[in-house]
């Protein structure tokens, strides 16, 4: 039975399907040797579909994933600026996995990663607003006023945000620390939403996405996802 190429890379676990749609885009992806396009569909059974030039191979295990990213890692495969990159601290791993969403470099935290494009796909979709919650110390006093335009929403260059929620607001000298959740999945949002109430973050790190939490995870260290949480996940 044919279908989307960008799900059937999802489903041998080699990327999202957002992320596989980038690689079509590009010319990585090629069916019976022609350079697929967007939209191209296949069958796994009797067409010969590359990625980079190796063979798309199905049925490989689902592998699930909870990283505490430690800060100045970049949270891809491979990085041409020669950076650190999360893949080097899941050397022992033998299947290939990615994140799902994105922590910056100097983002720190849970890093939830999988080769289950179906479930990265859902998790990150605007639709489902999966909650997750940021430590986060901003430079200055978090006044009032700043606490209630993040808890309204603020607006960016690329449009208003969801309201968050604010707690545990406490003052540390001259950073105020506080946790943020947000369920949107904007690039460098937090950091973006504290900037635009006047305050610059000096920390970032990301304790809760749903019902998943560090529980004491070291720095650089991850485990695997319970099948409870797994079956949780996929009901989100």
């Amino acid at each position: 039975m044919k279908e989307r190429l960008q799900k059937l890379i999802a489903a041998a676990g080699l990327a999202s399907r957002r992320q596989a749609e980038r690689w079509i885009s590009a010319g990585r992806v090629t069916v019976n040797g022609r350079i697929a396009a967007i939209g191209d569909q296949a069958d796994v059974e009797r067409d010969r579909i590359e990625v980079d030039g190796r063979p798309l191979r199905l049925e490989q295990p689902k592998v699930y994933l909870l990283l505490n990213k430690p800060n100045g890692y970049v949270t891809t495969a491979r990085d041409p600026q020669g950076r650190k990159v999360v893949a080097d601290l899941l050397k022992d791993v033998k299947v290939r996995v990615f994140p799902v969403g994105r922590l910056d470099l100097n983002t720190e935290g849970l890093l939830l990663l999988t080769n289950d494009g179906d479930l990265a796909a859902r998790l990150t979709h605007p639709r489902h607003q999966v909650a997750k919650t940021y430590l986060v110390r901003v430079r200055g006093t978090l006044t009032a006023s700043s606490r209630r335009r993040l808890e309204e929403g603020v607006m960016l260059d690329d449009g208003p945000t969801a309201p968050a929620k604010i707690a545990k607001v406490r003052s540390s000298g001259s950073h105020t620390w506080f946790e943020m959740t947000i369920s949107e999945g904007r690039n460098r949002q937090v950091r973006r939403m504290c900037e635009a109430v006047g305050h610059s973050v000096s920390r970032l790190k990301r304790v809760g996405l749903a019902f998943l939490v560090l529980e004491g995870l070291p720095v650089g260290v991850y485990r695997p996802l319970t099948n409870g949480e797994v079956k949780r996940l996929k009901k989100l």
